[in-house]
């Protein structure tokens, strides 16, 4: 009867262990992909920033239209 005991309670210690391992795996991977597109955002609003820069400085007469073109392209990566 101890025998039966021992192995029921390493089952239940086993199947414990790997629930509670599911879950934070999934926490894990639900927290990073949550973090992802956070990430590539900036990356995007720095750009619109820069171009909104450059526009200023093109409407002040500061860049003439070649260079706004390419500083514009540049920014956007093109």
């Amino acid at each position: 009867m101890g025998l039966m005991r021992v192995a029921a309670r390493t089952a239940v210690i086993s199947g414990t262990a790997t629930a509670v391992s599911g879950r934070v795996a999934q926490r894990q991977m639900a927290a990073a992909q949550a973090s992802a597109p956070a990430a590539a955002a900036p990356a995007g609003d720095e750009s619109i920033a820069k171009v909104q820069e450059l526009a200023a400085l093109h409407a002040q007469g500061i860049l003439s239209d070649e260079e706004f073109a390419a500083a514009k392209a540049k920014a956007l990566g093109i």
